[in-house]
């Protein structure tokens, strides 16, 4: 296949190349947002993107109304684009539907490339933790060894062998010997506790080795992880498109396929009109359906503050805020693993959960950059903010329909982000809240304390 620069020269060669503006206007920047609101479906979309010299290539082309029209008024051609539009509407369906698939296997992807991340990132610390705890050890043995030294040395005195030779009395001999004795004790205690410290420092070196591979393998699974996250965003990304298509669409082929099944004399115009009102009844109950959501969290918020910490959304002097006004009803680190219809919780506990009631309010943590708002396997609906300098929060189980801040958006402390919710691996409505340094989870507890936070 030509390369998009050897058409360009051809073009230029023969002296018919299009102007900037012409190919602006033949062919537009495109994305999949794009292409999916344009219409086109499928393998015809990844020609697009392969090429961006060649003229997008549809799926199949929308009727316009005077298509309908003309084709209302034949008989053969009624049918046929009766048979096109109930095609069209069909490809759509199934579009949302292989998009939405394919982002729910990538979110259960990259959920387990998560999991893994983190349970390497938990090895990896331990397994330094003990090599330092052993290097500890062997550094009170060496010194232990060198304090029976000094008195083994304190102890020998002059040459012992000259005073057992000169010794002219059985009582200075028996001295002699218990001497002798003493010193040999003491340089089997001196040979204990410098074999102690062998060990110590051998085991520590052996830990540190292990900490050093299991770093190596955290590093590469952090990799991944990123990796997973960006092809789920992606993933749901073009299932929101789909999903938005269909929905822009569906509404004028419905119009369209009704005009042409129906057989009085009712014009075309009116269908556009019908098509027209429906559009902005559906735009209506969207705008209603949010204000109420947004509504509802706030109602439970207010009432949400006492038996656990409450203040959600409220910014302390370090800038952050407690991220729900719910009571901490699980804590940080291991735990006994909990099974319901959804699966099995981990066993170690990432973050902390706070209960505040269904649909209650979740807020931004502190101010950050969102990368991530979308499903993500057993987190259920999930929001990943960026804060800068190695720290991220997470917001896992937000109820469907609850995400209210999109990748990409920046979000102040205290922001209402999302609402609760009891998606993925939970067990009744709640906030699952992680905090990350550097990638791996830590005790949310302790670092939101150091902020002035009580969760």
């Amino acid at each position: 296949m030509e390369s998009d620069s050897t058409i360009v020269d051809a073009f230029d060669e023969c002296g018919c190349a299009p102007s900037p503006r012409e190919r602006r206007l033949l062919w537009p920047a495109m994305n999949r947002r794009t292409a999916l609101g344009l219409g086109i479906l499928g393998a015809a979309a990844v020609s697009v993107f392969a090429s961006p010299l060649v003229a997008p290539a549809f799926a199949a082309a929308y009727p316009s109304w005077e298509e309908v029209e003309r084709a209302k008024a034949n008989e053969g051609a009624k049918a046929a684009e009766i048979a096109k539009i109930q095609g069209l509407i069909a490809g759509l369906e199934t579009e949302v539907a292989t998009k939405r698939q394919l982002a729910q296997q990538a979110s259960d992807e990259f959920y387990v490339a998560q999991q893994e991340f983190f349970d390497a990132a938990l090895r990896a610390e331990e397994l330094q933790q003990q090599a330092d705890e052993q290097a500890a050890t062997a550094v009170a043995a060496a010194q232990n060894a060198g304090r029976v030294a000094a008195q083994l040395y304190r102890s020998g005195g002059n040459d012992t062998s000259l005073e057992l030779f000169f010794a002219g009395s059985a009582a200075g001999a028996d001295d002699l010997l218990a001497r002798l004795g003493t010193m040999d004790k003491l340089v089997d205690r001196n040979s204990d506790v410098y074999a102690q410290a062998i060990t110590a420092r051998n085991s520590a070196q052996s830990l540190s080795d292990q900490a050093e591979v299991q770093r190596a393998e955290r590093d590469r699974l952090q990799k991944i992880a990123e990796d997973k996250m960006l092809a789920a965003q992606n993933a749901a990304d073009e299932a929101q498109a789909a999903l938005e298509a269909q929905k822009a669409m569906q509404i004028t082929l419905e119009a369209q396929l009704a005009a042409l099944q129906d057989t009085t004399a009712k014009t075309v115009a009116a269908y556009q009109e019908g098509e027209r009102l429906r559009r902005e009844a559906a735009e209506r109950a969207a705008a209603e359906a949010a204000r109420k959501a947004r509504e509802e969290a706030d109602r439970l918020n207010q009432g949400a503050g006492g038996g656990g910490g409450g203040g959600g959304g409220g910014v302390v002097g370090s800038g952050w805020a407690r991220p729900s006004s719910g009571w901490r009803s699980s804590g940080y680190g291991w735990r006994s693993s909990q099974c319901g219809p959804q699966g099995c919780a981990s066993s170690f506990h990432r973050g902390v959960d706070l209960a505040a009631g269904c649909s209650a309010g979740i807020y931004a943590a502190s101010a950050g950059r969102v990368v991530y708002a979308a499903p993500n396997g057993g987190y259920g609906n999930y929001i990943k903010i960026d804060h800068g300098g190695g720290v991220a929060t997470g917001y896992a189980h937000i109820r469907s329909g609850g995400i209210f801040v999109g990748h990409g958006q920046w979000v102040n402390a205290g922001q209402l982000i999302a609402s609760e919710g009891n998606t993925g691996q939970s067990f009744g409505c709640h906030l699952h809240f992680e905090v990350y340094v550097n990638g791996g989870t830590v005790n949310p507890v302790d670092f939101m304390a150091a902020r002035g936070i009580s969760v």
